[in-house]
């Protein structure tokens, strides 16, 4: 036999060595699952003893004395020192920085635009930007009282009145003394009442209803911020050549509430633009007074003239009531007894036509709706005028013709750039110090109106040859 191995007996071998092979592999991945599953058994053994010891801290915690304080930093428990070794973030935020205000020679001034009842403004240059700003100079009268609270009730006012239509508050600045106090306003060509004076023609039903609801925007801002303006008239409302309409002036500006604080001054509001309950004394109002001076302003926008020039209080009060008629007890319920209103002599049973408004007759050209409008604004009883919020949801506005886009707004010459312009004399806002009291006299108003009886006129005659 020969002594060869077969080729039989190879195989056979080879497969025993595979055979082994395989169960060596299998027994070392097991060996490693087993030590991977034990691994994972102490480690969350781990984490419920740390859990547990957390646990008891907070429960020893839990059950110290509130107020007690510690005196030591000895002991600290584990959560103290992982937040000790933790970096710490520096949080920021944008907030304004404190500092001293510029001085006035930062701004070079280009010319005057005009003075008003609490300041004098001018038309100016930043030296820094070269961009053209409102400066405006308040008078400090009365200085050796402190500064003026009509100052700082206009910086305050203006400072918080962020809106489209109201002007920009940028900056205060000062001059070398105690008097030179300015605040920086951005710059606005052109104010209502010189405009107005300007123009041939009124401005179009649709260009009213768009400086209509811009001013009226402006005032809801207001008095959703609890701000009473208290001096609305158009020379204080600013336009610029974008078709924008500015509300500028808050000398007589101050907070307000619900109720309105008590003992207020009676003597606000420009003459023209001043409501009946404040001709008559009143010393607690509200955002009335405001609306009154918007539906001036609205049959002044529309008649291209103040409707109500009065001379003096006495006149105002009369120019009122012919226009509104007559309050009774009944469309004005306790108007009596206001201080001035006892001074007046009205008729005790007025003829009806006589406390009729003349609204319709004065606007004959303005619609149904515009009327509607019109006579809520000038109702002689405060509690019936509408807000501000509610003018805007007026039909007057939705119906036709459409308020104009202001894109489509004429351009006019600025006055405040030194081109000479026709102005009329207009009555100035009150002063301050000039008195807080408006009293009457004996006014007789009786014969306003005619006699209770109407009578007819004689009539005319044609002579015929």
């Amino acid at each position: 036999m020969s002594s060869a191995k077969s080729r039989w007996a190879d195989n056979a071998e080879e497969e025993v060595q595979r055979k082994r092979e395989k169960e060596e592999k299998k027994r070392a991945k097991l060996e490693k699952q087993r030590q991977a599953e034990e691994e994972e058994v102490r480690r969350k053994k781990a984490e419920e003893e740390a859990a547990a010891r957390k646990d008891e801290q907070n429960r020893e915690d839990s059950d110290r004395p509130t107020k007690r304080r510690r005196l030591s930093h000895d002991g600290e428990d584990s959560r103290t020192k992982e937040k000790a070794e933790q970096p710490r973030k520096l949080l920021r935020f944008a907030a304004p920085a404190w500092g001293p205000c510029r001085h006035v020679d930062n701004f070079e001034r280009l010319n005057h635009i005009e003075e008003g009842s609490y300041g004098w403004v001018s038309r100016a240059r930043e030296t820094a930007t070269a961009e053209v700003v409102a400066l405006k100079k308040l008078k400090m009268d009365n200085l050796n009282d402190g500064f003026p609270v009509t100052a700082l009730r206009e910086i305050q006012t203006l400072k918080e009145s962020s809106h489209t239509h109201i002007v920009d508050l940028r900056e205060v600045v000062v001059g070398d003394t105690l008097d030179d106090v300015f605040i920086v306003m951005e710059f606005v060509e052109h104010d209502l009442k010189t405009l107005q004076d300007s123009m041939s023609e009124p401005f179009l039903p649709s260009e009213t209803k768009t400086l209509m609801a811009q001013l009226t925007s402006a005032v809801a801002f207001l008095h959703s911020h609890w701000i009473l303006h208290r001096d609305l008239k158009t020379s204080n409302i600013l336009m610029n050549n974008q078709g924008e309409i500015k509300l500028a002036d808050f000398g007589m500006a101050r907070y307000t509430g619900d109720p309105p604080p008590p003992n207020l001054t009676q003597l606000v509001v420009t003459l023209w633009y001043r409501a009946p309950e404040l001709l008559l004394g009143a010393k607690t109002y509200g955002f009335e007074i405001d609306l009154w001076s918007v539906g001036c302003i609205f049959g002044e926008l529309l008649q291209k003239e103040p409707i109500l020039q009065g001379k003096n209080e006495v006149d105002q009060i009369s120019k009122i009531l012919t226009l509104m008629g007559i309050p009774t007890d009944t469309t004005w319920p306790g108007f009596r007894r206001l201080p001035n209103a006892r001074s007046l002599r009205l008729p005790p049973n007025p003829p009806p036509h006589a406390t009729k408004p003349n609204i319709r007759r004065t606007f004959a050209l303005l619609t149904n709706a515009g009327v509607d409008l019109l006579l809520s604004l000038l109702s002689l009883n405060p509690d019936g005028r509408p807000s501000a919020a509610e003018v805007l949801d007026h039909p007057y506005f939705k119906e036709d013709p459409k308020p104009k886009a202001k894109e489509m707004f004429p351009t006019f010459p600025s006055k405040a750039g030194q081109e000479k312009q026709r102005r009329r004399d207009t009555p100035s806002a009150p002063k301050r110090g000039e008195g807080g009291k408006v009293e009457f006299g004996a006014v007789d108003l009786s014969g306003l109106f005619g006699a209770e009886r109407e009578e007819g006129g004689a009539g005319f005659q044609l002579r015929m040859g």
